[in-house]
């Protein structure tokens, strides 16, 4: 809200309360003044005509524009030749008064747009200015985050914005990521942690190792999606468009034919036209489709605003209408509805110690990279610091035979140890107890004698049933897909309340699923797939709105979704859906709300009954209502 533009409106409106006293003769100018009445009447004209281009000025010098540049059909257009026409047939307060109005409103629009362009401004300051790269002589010197490059090393301060993607190489402490995910509670950070770029050191000095440069980082795709996220217009959106389009020189070829066929039919007498030509006027004033143009974008503009102040990230209004028809919720399993970290569960040691079950594990496994291997490990360092940095540091001439789909062989000069599944125990003729476990299972021997098992599983998020439950109490169905064995899927799904599941699946056995699907569905149905934005690309893809989870530090996720996830949480997509839900709900009250109260006062002033004041309410006052009403898009109080 400019600080011009008030003035104009209170000079105007002051100007307008002048000349309404003049005209009911509450100061007689003929008397106090002694003129004429041609005198009077004409300075009473000048009075209004002088508030009229201080507060239309601009609406008559864009519908000039707009005219000359073949734009005529606009509300512009239609605000000038309805005041004017108010004007010529002696309504000087109207034309003036319905011009302050629509000005008034036009303000209160550039304030809601500006409030719920803050909401999403805000997360634009994650962007940061500088970046502290340390030389290898030890030096620091201050550079552009675009400047930095892949490899070089650079200090975040206590209190700064990280300005690039990297792994910590020294110091520890706490990150706020709010600005990224929404998420409130800091994350801790240490030596070989990952960091994402514009989340804030709060309380340490750490040192980090850049892996990518500022293009490709977090922070600027985030950028470029958020920037980009207004450009893709929903259908209710492009149906206003069109809409207006068609809908205003209609408008006006029919307040024509309301001015001149009662006149022409009449006689054409002057009084005649001057009642008809005020009804036109007046219905012209109505028939301004800003309610309509305005609210409708600036609604979605909202839900947008909302949703990324909740770290949900969409990347247009099309998506959220879309999402708000959603009848399916099709679902990854790793890493959406689990945590993507394998944990250990359960050990069941044999003859030994827990402790010598976790450690003859760790050495077998300690040179893998994969996600058991990395659990085993962790799991040792929670049991015992000093024998986890014995097993990680030690020196030895072992060997280390891997079998694929079966384990892993480790030989030293003392031991010989065996570490895998129940085919590795099979093939190499070790006695040991099955275990029946939904998880995976590994089993330890040494020399020969089995020392027992450790069952490893992907541990189910916290909050998944809880979103879960939400879901399926808004009428939306949700569906498990996974390469996983069929028991360990199904004991996710019973335990979150998954309706179907479908397991041991591939790539393209996904895309079938989703598209078979999409074949089936209703019209008026969407069908959403939720998946980590790595390995289901082609699915995000594919589906009616893809949803990318783990959105931290995942270029695919950002790159093959339409909304992204970015706490990682799957309560986030309860939330979206609700998100989407209300925002459609509140452009769907304003069209029917916009419509019905203009239809109705056009037949009143088509009649006679609705005059300027009313056409005022029908145009200005129904926008201001529906301004207010998008504004609500961005309250999200019952998530």
């Amino acid at each position: 809200m400019k600080k011009k533009d008030l003035i104009k409106v209170i000079v105007s409106f002051l100007i307008l309360v002048i000349g309404m006293i003049l005209e009911n003769g509450i100061i007689n100018l003929e008397t106090v003044f002694n003129v004429s009445v041609a005198v009077a009447s004409n300075t009473i004209l000048v009075i209004f005509v002088l508030a009229y281009i201080i507060i239309g000025g601009e609406v008559l010098k864009t519908a000039a524009v707009n005219i000359l540049h073949g734009q005529i059909f606009d509300e512009n257009f239609l605000m000038t030749i309805a005041t004017i026409g108010a004007f010529l047939v002696g309504e000087y307060p109207e034309a003036v008064a319905v011009m302050l109005f629509y000005q008034i409103g036009e303000m209160f629009q550039s304030y809601a747009v500006n409030r719920s362009r803050r909401s999403i401004s805000e997360l634009m300051d994650i962007k940061p200015e500088t970046a502290n790269l340390k030389n290898d002589d030890g030096t620091i010197i201050t550079k552009k985050p675009e400047d930095i490059k892949t490899g070089d090393i650079i200090i975040i301060k206590p209190g700064e914005k990280v300005p690039l993607d990297g792994i910590v190489i020294s110091g520890s402490g706490d990150i706020d990521t709010s600005a990224l995910t929404g998420e409130s509670i800091p994350r801790f950070v240490e030596a070989d942690s990952e960091l994402i770029s514009g989340s804030i050191s709060l309380n340490s000095m750490l040192e980090m190792k850049v892996t990518k440069e500022y293009k490709e980082s977090t922070v600027a795709k985030i950028l470029e999606l958020v920037e980009n996220a207004s450009s893709r217009k929903s259908r209710s959106e492009k149906f206003i468009s069109k809409f207006a389009r068609y809908y205003t020189p209609i408008v006006v070829i029919l307040a024509i034919a309301l001015a001149l066929i009662p006149t022409l039919i009449s006689g054409f007498s002057l009084e005649v036209f001057k009642v008809w030509g005020y009804r036109a006027c007046s219905f012209l004033v109505i028939s301004c489709p800003c309610a309509l143009v305005i609210s409708v974008p600036l609604s979605f503009f909202g839900g947008i605003g909302g949703a990324s102040s909740h770290g949900v990230l969409v990347k247009g209004s099309n998506y959220m209408e879309t999402l708000s028809k959603v009848s399916h919720i099709v679902c990854d399993k790793t890493g959406t509805l689990t945590e993507g970290n394998f944990k250990v569960t359960k050990i069941d040691s044999v003859n030994c110690s827990d402790m010598e079950l976790l450690i003859a594990a760790a050495k077998a496994e300690k040179n893998s990279n994969h996600p058991i291997a990395k659990s085993l490990l962790n799991e040792l360092k929670a049991y015992s610091e000093e024998e986890y940095t014995k097993v990680i540091n030690a020196v030895n001439n072992a060997k280390i035979t891997e079998f694929a789909g079966y384990g892993i062989k480790y030989e030293d000069q003392e031991d010989i140890i065996f570490a895998g599944n129940s085919k590795l125990m099979d093939k190499e003729n070790i006695e040991y107890k099955s275990v029946d476990s939904v998880g995976s299972v590994v089993y330890v021997a040494r020399n020969g004698n089995i020392l027992g098992s450790i069952v490893i599983e992907d541990i189910i998020k916290e909050d998944t049933k809880e979103a879960i439950e939400k879901l399926k109490s808004m009428g939306i169905k949700l569906i498990m897909l996974t390469g996983d064995k069929k028991e360990i899927a199904k004991n996710v799904a019973e335990k979150i309340g998954i309706d179907e599941v479908y397991s041991e699946l591939l790539p393209q056995d996904k895309v079938s699923k989703v598209n078979n699907l999409l074949e089936n569905k209703e019209k008026t149905d969407a069908i959403v797939f939720v998946g980590d934005g790595i390995n289901d690309a082609p699915v995000l893809a594919g589906a009616d709105v893809g949803i990318a989870m783990g959105g931290l530090g995942s270029d695919a996720a950002i790159e093959a979704a339409d909304i992204v996830i970015m706490d990682d949480k799957f309560t986030g997509v309860s939330k979206a859906v609700l998100i989407a839900k209300k925002t459609v709900r509140i452009v769907k009250e304003n069209i029917v709300f916009a419509l019905g109260v203009k239809i109705a006062i056009l037949i009143l002033a088509a009649f006679g009954i609705a005059n300027m004041w009313m056409a005022v309410f029908a145009d200005v006052g129904v926008a201001f209502i529906a301004i207010l009403n998008a504004l609500r898009a961005m309250k999200l109080k019952e998530i």
